[in-house]
């Protein structure tokens, strides 16, 4: 049983058809800034296998500071060029190689209440220097769903037009950096898409497993934010390389994440079903929650192939079978910005 769940759980981070066809149009070299945190390695795993699926030349590379020296390795030995670097830094910056196809997922976001500045300086100053570095490539830059005000739920969320309205200077320094990479599109004629994400899961992390946690801890669960969007991790690493295609001047804004509006409640029932507990729950849900609609993206790429409930039961299976999770909350239920 436990080998099975390893391999659909691989399974599901295998690149698909779409993807391969995609990257096989794609011309030229592909590099991930920022390739270090919880989606960086995955992601370029995922590009690796698929321009081997499509049979290309192009190389992929991953620059980081990598302070784990294993993760590094584990890339190389995927057959990923990493680059350790510290991205402040415009020695190492601008000595990194010319590409034609760069994603962006450089950021701060927890820990950003009482550090300031630096947050500032990584999610507003840095994208100025990489918009001025690769000025040239197709640029996908990672930013999130924060930037929006919340919505009612019942009005599907926040659209690509909704204006911004972050709330907390995490949230404002996100549309900081959006509005740098938006102003180098227009000054250097940049194919730029703001890729505003909101929330990847994974079964090692995410708001899916901080609700399973709760349950099976028989924690009580707060409600005040009763609605989410989520996108498996895979899925979203699968849209961020395809959106390389997407990239136009003036940027272009997408919303990525589940089509589906969730109950946190529902879900914390059904983890209650399959964990054998039976969820406790403090607070009532709000009239509004931070949500976005993913219309646009699902119209160019499709629904996201892992559904909702593959996603519930293979974090259900991961817990009860005991295995490794990152332990950070989300911080998905805080309503003032404070991360």
């Amino acid at each position: 049983m436990a080998d099975a769940l390893l391999q659909q759980y691989q399974t599901l981070l295998t690149p698909s058809d779409a993807l391969i066809e995609d990257l096989s149009r794609l011309q030229g070299d592909i590099m991930i800034l920022g390739a270090g945190g919880k989606m960086g390695p995955a992601l370029a795993k995922l590009a690796i296998q698929a321009v081997a699926a499509a049979g290309t030349n192009s190389r992929v590379m991953a620059a980081s500071r990598f302070s784990d020296a294993g993760l590094m390795t584990e890339l190389q030995e995927a057959g990923i060029e990493t680059h350790p670097v510290d991205l402040l830094d415009d020695r190492q910056l601008f000595g990194l190689p010319e590409v034609e196809n760069v994603l962006y997922l450089a950021g701060m976001k927890f820990g950003t209440t009482g550090n300031e500045p630096l947050t500032w300086a990584m999610n507003a100053y840095l994208p100025g220097r990489v918009a001025a570095k690769y000025r040239n490539a197709n640029l996908v830059a990672f930013s999130t769903g924060n930037v929006y005000p919340f919505s009612a739920v019942e009005s599907g969320g926040a659209t690509e037009a909704t204006l911004p309205d972050p709330v907390g200077e995490y949230a404002q320094s996100c549309l900081g950096r959006e509005r740098i990479f938006q102003y180098a599109s227009l000054e250097f004629g940049t194919p730029v898409l703001l890729y505003r994400l909101n929330y990847a899961i994974d079964v090692r992390y995410g708001v899916l497993l901080e609700i399973a946690r709760t349950v099976l801890e028989s924690r009580p669960l707060d409600l005040t934010m009763g609605y989410v969007n989520v996108i498996w991790q895979g899925d979203a690493n699968e849209i961020a390389l395809r959106s390389l295609h997407h990239c136009t001047s003036p940027a272009k804004i997408l919303n990525v994440t589940g089509p589906e509006t969730l109950s946190v409640r529902m879900v914390a029932e059904e983890f209650g079903h399959l964990l054998g507990k039976k969820p406790e729950f403090i607070g009532t849900e709000e009239s509004t929650a931070l949500l976005s609609n993913a219309t646009e993206c699902v119209k160019l790429f499709g629904h996201p192939r892992v559904g909702i409930q593959t996603m519930l039961e293979l974090i259900a299976d991961w817990l009860l079978q005991g295995r490794e999770t990152n332990r950070k909350p989300t911080h998905f239920q805080e309503r003032k910005g404070r991360f």
